[in-house]
């Protein structure tokens, strides 16, 4: 048989990983209708205290035995102080938290660091909604949302495509998908607590 016929019915990471998370995607998208975080500053404050202590999570990742080299451009990824300078200009004082993901160890960090590589892929939208409903910006509460001076796009293919060159095993990359479900399960459960966030 070609060659190249075979090779097309190879699933790769990056492809199990869009197929097995979908469902919980299509959750964050109804999560993040039903807190309406556009709706006051007030509650976009919330949201954006969310993203502060879900960037946390994902940056503790980034010093994590052998990220660096799967992920070579991590110095650029990570919102943080972003979403810190953000808080800022809505006069919020972030109290700290627990890191949830301090036991999380390869291969299952590519998983978190994945939902918040995916997360800037979308925030375009919701770059926009800060823009109109509440005249945030790149220099004024909004910078955790923009995108990277490379576009959005680029940055997030060549991660992808690190993920694909790491060539995981299927025992592997079943725990690079678990990491992503159980990012996706923190996000969720700070969406739907936000008003209880401090």
């Amino acid at each position: 048989m070609n060659s190249s016929i075979l090779n097309q019915n190879v699933t790769t990471l990056s492809q199990r990983l869009k197929t097995e998370t979908a469902s919980e995607h299509e959750r964050m998208h109804q999560l993040m209708g039903q807190a309406d975080v556009f709706a006051t500053p007030e509650k976009y404050a919330q949201f954006t205290l969310s993203q502060y202590y879900f960037q946390q999570e994902i940056e503790s990742l980034f010093d994590k035995d052998d990220v660096a080299d799967l992920i070579p451009d991590l110095e650029i990824r990570g919102r943080s102080q972003q979403a810190l300078l953000d808080l800022q200009d809505l006069s919020v004082e972030p109290q700290g938290s627990e890191l949830q993901s301090k036991n999380v160890t390869l291969p299952a960090a590519l998983g978190w660091i994945y939902v918040s590589e995916g997360s800037t892929l979308g925030a375009a939208f919701l770059f926009k909604e800060a823009q109109n409903r509440l005249g945030f910006s790149t220099e004024f509460a909004a910078r955790n949302l923009a995108a990277y001076p490379e576009g959005r796009a680029k940055v997030w293919k060549r991660f992808v495509q690190a993920l694909d060159d790491a060539q995981y095993s299927k025992e592997q990359q079943d725990q690079v998908i678990q990491g992503a479900l159980d990012a996706f399960a923190y996000f969720g459960d700070a969406l739907e607590q936000l008003d209880q966030l401090k």
